[in-house]
């Protein structure tokens, strides 16, 4: 092989490595978009775009002719010392009336930490109709040492639910953000909780 034969070979295989790297690039760039159009349209699941507005509240309208019973359930990851659980197991609702119920976390740590809680929505075709306006898993959540806190959760189910679905589950995990308790401990000096 000459030296020009081995100048285009090495020419190619850079245009090549180029390539791969700029599609491997943005196919990452492009995951986000991808993942929420197959969970959206595809999967008929909701991802969490934060509260629902005033405007969709006050354009709800109650439709009393029926109810769907919603049941609660709350974990914690293994990792996190906190206890979590919901005030009510279940409620009736009728579809379109906001409707309040509460949460209670504790951190049975000797530090502060911070915590995240991911929220969950059975049957994943109902989710769509399950609106948040208010919500603790829309933030980070910091308990001190031994805090313990009550948290609200307010909702509205649209009444455009189909009327086959009758109950719907509502289910919280809470996952320690060791970055952000990381973050809390170096603030106020003290060693970031070991979990």
């Amino acid at each position: 092989m000459n030296a020009a034969a081995a100048t285009r070979n090495a020419r190619g295989v850079v245009r090549i490595t180029l390539i791969v790297c700029a599609c491997a690039f943005l196919f990452g760039f492009a995951m986000i978009p991808l993942y929420r159009i197959a969970c959206e349209q595809v999967l008929g699941i909701k991802l969490e775009d934060g509260p629902v507005t005033g405007r969709a509240v006050a354009a709800a309208s109650v439709d009393t002719s029926r109810s769907v019973r919603i049941q609660f359930l709350a974990s914690v990851n293994s990792k996190l010392p906190w206890t979590f659980a919901p005030e009510v197991t279940r409620i009736d609702v009728h579809p379109g009336e906001l409707t309040e119920v509460w949460f209670d976390a504790a951190n049975t740590s000797d530090a502060a930490i911070v915590g995240n809680a991911v929220p969950s929505v059975a049957p994943n075709t109902a989710s769509a109709f399950f609106n948040k306006t208010e919500c603790f898993c829309f933030t980070e959540q910091l308990l001190a040492a031994g805090e313990a806190r009550r948290m609200p959760v307010r909702f509205i189910v649209d009444p455009a639910l189909p009327r086959e679905v009758t109950e719907l589950t509502l289910s919280y995990t809470f996952y320690e953000n060791t970055d952000a308790t990381r973050r809390v401990a170096e603030t106020v000096g003290a060693p970031p909780h070991a979990g």
